[in-house]
Order: C-alpha cells, then sequence, then structure tokens
C-alpha cells in the first residue's frame, strides 16, 4: 500500500489488489474515525477525504486480509436473461444460455465500488466461466436496465449510454433516481444477488 496527497485534507490510498482496497474500505467504515468527510473506493484505490491521519494510523495497524463483516445491505434484482451477448457468453463459457443464466443468479455478489455514471456499481463474485472480456467495439447505444460483465465484474447500466460489457438481459428495477435518497440503490459493501424472471 501507498499513500498519495491530495490537496489540503485528502489522500489516496493504493491497494495491492481489489481485495485489499475492499479491506481498507470495511475497516474505516466499521472504525469511523472523527473527522472523516466522504470515502471513495476504486478498483486498486481509496480516496480518503477528512482525519486523514486518523485513517493512516487505523489502516497501517489492521490486518487487511481479513476485512470486518459488519451488516451489508442486501438487494436483489430481477433479471430477464434475454440479453444481445448471452448466446456469445454462453459460447465462450462452453455452456448453454440457461447454464449461463444460473451461474449468474446462483452467485453472491458485492458492491466493490461505484463509477462510470451514477448508480453504476462494479459487483464482485461473478463465476469463472463468466469472467469474459468486453467486446472488440464498444456498442454506442446501451439501454438503461442492461445487466452485464466484463473481466471479474458484473453490473447493470443504470441510464442509456455507450458501454462495452456483454449483456446478458436486463432488468427494470431503477438503479439512479436523483430525486430519491439516497440516489443510487447501489453502495460500495452491498450484497446483491440476481434473479431471473421470465
Amino acid at each position: 500500500m501507498r499513500w498519495r496527497r491530495c490537496g489540503e485534507d485528502a489522500a489516496l490510498l493504493d491497494c495491492d489488489s481489489l481485495d485489499q482496497m475492499r479491506a481498507a474500505h470495511a475497516t474505516v467504515l466499521a472504525a469511523r474515525p472523527d473527522g472523516v468527510v466522504d470515502l471513495v473506493p476504486g478498483a486498486r484505490s481509496l480516496l480518503v477525504v477528512g482525519a486523514v491521519a486518523a485513517v493512516r494510523a487505523l489502516l497501517d495497524g489492521a490486518d487487511l486480509t481479513h476485512p470486518p463483516d459488519g451488516n451489508p445491505r442486501e438487494v436483489t434484482l430481477d433479471v430477464h436473461y434475454d440479453g444481445e451477448d448471452l448466446a456469445l457468453v454462453a459460447q465462450d463459457a462452453g455452456c448453454s444460455a440457461d447454464a449461463v443464466a444460473e451461474l449468474h443468479t446462483g452467485a453472491a455478489y458485492t458492491v466493490a465500488f461505484t463509477g462510470f455514471a451514477p448508480g453504476f456499481g462494479y459487483l464482485t463474485g461473478l463465476p469463472s466461466p463468466l469472467r469474459q472480456p468486453r467486446l472488440d467495439s464498444p456498442r454506442t447505444r446501451v439501454p438503461a436496465g442492461s445487466v452485464g460483465l466484463a473481466g471479474e465484474f458484473t453490473g447493470v447500466y443504470p441510464r442509456e449510454s455507450p458501454g462495452g460489457w456483454r449483456l446478458l438481459g436486463h432488468t427494470t428495477t431503477p438503479l439512479f433516481d436523483a430525486h430519491a435518497d439516497p440516489p443510487a440503490l447501489l453502495a460500495p459493501g452491498d450484497r446483491v444477488r440476481f434473479r431471473s424472471v421470465r
């Protein structure tokens, strides 16, 4: 791990792995040091705003191989497995489209971090056969609610946007509503399950 200053009262922790970042994030959330204004997790980093010295002291003495469990919120998303790339994912996984849906719904996921678009969560826990590369050529338009995968992550496009993830299906559950409190359905640390619907 390595710390880098970011302005007067923030620092970026560069982590050795996604798991180490998740452990650092969970440790700070569990301890809730006074003065922390914001925590922004990334794939291999954690931005700490406020109380940097206290957080640094906390993490320097923490066992980041065994993060605190906490009480994660659980979210279930209903998915219609009818995506444009379902056949491609099945072919590359060496199984049927129904088996892809079973693999995807059979796993438990954790929101590692958010980004790309408001409400977009990068979910870890994807079964190995579904860990596939992005499309060679991204789409200029991916509909809101599209459920996709890329590399070690799965996620849901909260709004229409360009994107290069392989699409498995779609959900009608809103992932982002600017008028809701909080506006994003998913937050880092949440547990997510997908449920197949017809």
